[in-house]
């Protein structure tokens, strides 16, 4: 009977020990979540995008691939919402009006699609994006496109559908807001309202599949004031630096986060 009480403890301590470590682990993500939540914050607060591709590999790091995507997108939201405050004044609602109310329907679908996806997909498709957007990107400004309201709305769909998919396609919808003739505030206002009301459909039909737990609506809620706090705090500091140091910044977040996902789906 001893013996049995011994082997009980022994394999309390165990399991204690166990949960001690994945709790030390899951502080270690958050802290890290929370610094870099905050500098993607200021770099998106000031180039438009960059945010999600920054904290991927820490989010996937911390919570998995899948659980991810849906803490990003309640991230995402809050995030907007201080870009959309700061520029309230400049935003044209017509553009976001186009843009977005075909793509939040087609970022829903986008957003179903996913999820039933396995998780080794989901790292492919997203590593194998974000690597594509680097040249993409470059050849979309090179090429200098105009786009009307209803080439916007089209654009819009397209890119709503992927965003659903891919957690973010600011590399895409940076370029087609600056394509329909938007610059500073107004762009920086109008892309991020429109890609807000964008998240905000995903993250309904993430709840609606039952994706979004209490748990992670809190980690997002988490997520997503990191991100206002860097939008709020760290512009003045990042105003300071030259545009090609933010173009080069954003192709090494791209090729890194790729990597890191691209090498997850390999383990």
């Amino acid at each position: 009977m001893l013996y049995r009480y011994r082997i009980a403890d022994n394999n309390t301590r165990m399991a204690a020990g166990m949960f001690e470590g994945l709790v030390a682990g899951h502080a270690w993500g958050m802290v890290m979540v929370a610094l870099v939540g905050t500098l993607a914050g200021a770099v998106s607060g000031v180039v438009g995008t960059g945010s999600s591709m920054m904290l991927l590999p820490v989010l996937v790091y911390t919570y998995g691939p899948k659980q991810a995507v849906p803490i990003m997108a309640v991230a995402a939201i809050i995030g907007n919402v201080s870009k959309v405050l700061a520029w309230w004044r400049e935003i044209d609602w017509r553009a976001v009006l186009a843009y977005s109310l075909p793509g939040a329907p087609a970022a829903a679908l986008g957003a179903r699609t996913l999820w039933s996806l396995p998780a080794t997909a989901v790292d492919i498709a997203l590593g194998t994006f974000f690597i594509a957007m680097v040249p993409v990107r470059h050849w979309l400004r090179r090429r200098q496109f105009r786009l009307g309201v209803w080439q916007l709305a089209v654009v819009g769909a397209v890119i709503g559908f992927l965003t659903g998919i891919v957690l973010s396609t600011g590399p895409l919808s940076v370029p087609a807001f600056a394509a329909y003739g938007l610059s500073g505030g107004g762009f920086l206002g109008s892309e991020a309202a429109s890609s807000m009301l964008i998240y905000v459909a995903k993250v309904l039909m993430f709840s609606d599949l039952g994706a979004l737990p209490p748990q992670a609506w809190a980690n997002g809620l988490i997520v997503g004031m990191a991100l206002m706090a860097g939008t709020l705090l760290g512009k003045r500091f990042v105003l300071g630096l030259p545009p090609q140091v933010f173009q080069r910044l954003l192709d090494t977040m791209l090729v890194v986060s790729g990597g890191v996902m691209l090498s997850a789906a390999w383990r």
